[in-house]
């Protein structure tokens, strides 16, 4: 696939999904996808599909049409279903059932991972982020002021606003070309970035109290049960950045954050600032994702899962 013109001819309906709990670069590509679609092919029916998405991203264009798949009217089958940021079927969650009759699947994502649900696939697992490349599927003259919106908020919440070491010269050249339309970046980056509420502050402060140093010192721990999340009134949208302030402490190489999820299950994060592979680790326990962010969940008890991870990751220092 070259751009996502040639994708459109003929296509009368258009479903367009990321990944379960979406984060900014999700929400970025779907919406950049489905603006960009609107504006120049206002013709095709076209139907953003995602969980509810968190409160900083609903200044995003579109944001307000999103649809949740777990509650959506049963629909047509879609001529044409783009899957982003996902690399593998079953993190569609519910939108993964719009795969079976589709007539053409197509799948945009950066991720290491399973790719073979979709027909066609977009995948570069070097990319800074799903909306850099959505970004080069685009004609760049039809990128308007709302699309560039879109996918630099995507670009700058999986870049960590370009500190991360996914960021390329090329990820800075769109950056640079994106906040050529117009679009006010500061506040994006002090919106969906940096700013956080008194609650979540809270916890990610009890998060860091909490945490602790293993492996002699290489790896910092920490977790926010459920109970928690509850006495904060923090929801899992809310965990976002503890675990990139836990990688950024002197001397550690690697990150690993646990929050409980409602079934009694943990959500691991992993961050990596030497050459660990934190998505080997990640597959070790169903999750995947990128060499230096990785994600999973885990069953068992907090002491069993913090164990059973750093385990793994005992044998791979080890091995380095």
């Amino acid at each position: 696939m070259k751009n996502i013109e040639e994708k459109l001819a003929g296509v009368r309906t258009i479903g367009i999904s990321g990944h379960v709990r979406p984060d900014g670069d999700c929400v970025g590509a779907v919406l950049a996808l489905y603006n960009y679609i609107r504006d120049y092919d206002p013709d095709i029916d076209v139907r953003p599909y995602l969980e509810p998405i968190p409160n900083v991203y609903r200044f995003l264009k579109g944001s307000e049409t999103i649809c949740d798949p777990r509650t959506a009217e049963a629909v047509p089958a879609f001529d044409l279903f783009i899957a982003v940021d996902c690399g593998d079927a079953s993190r569609l969650g519910a939108a993964a059932e719009f795969l079976v009759d589709a007539g053409t699947v197509v799948c945009i994502d950066h991720h290491v991972s399973d790719h073979t649900f979709a027909s066609d696939n977009y995948v570069r697992e070097d990319a800074s982020s799903t909306c850099e490349l959505v970004f080069e599927l685009m004609d760049v003259n039809r990128i308007t002021e709302e699309i560039a919106a879109c996918l630099y908020t995507g670009i700058i919440n999986d870049t960590g606003v370009f500190q991360y070491s996914c960021t390329s010269a090329k990820t800075m050249n769109v950056a640079g070309i994106l906040m050529e339309k117009g679009i006010d970046y500061p506040k994006i980056v002090n919106d969906t970035f940096f700013i956080k509420t008194y609650n979540q502050n809270r916890v990610m402060g009890q998060a860091l109290v909490d945490s602790r140093l293993y492996l002699d010192g290489r790896c910092i721990v920490s977790a926010v049960s459920l109970e928690q999340m509850r006495e904060f009134d923090v929801q899992p949208k809310h965990m976002e950045g503890i675990v990139s302030q836990l990688r950024v402490t002197k001397g550690v190489e690697i990150a690993l954050f646990f929050y409980g999820n409602e079934d009694g299950t943990w959500k691991g994060s992993l961050r990596v600032n030497s050459d660990f592979n934190a998505a080997e680790v990640a597959a070790v326990f169903g999750g995947g994702g990128h060499v230096k962010a990785a994600g999973f969940t885990i069953a068992g008890s907090l002491s069993e899962c913090t164990k059973r991870v750093l385990s793994e990751i005992e044998k791979r220092l080890q091995a380095a």
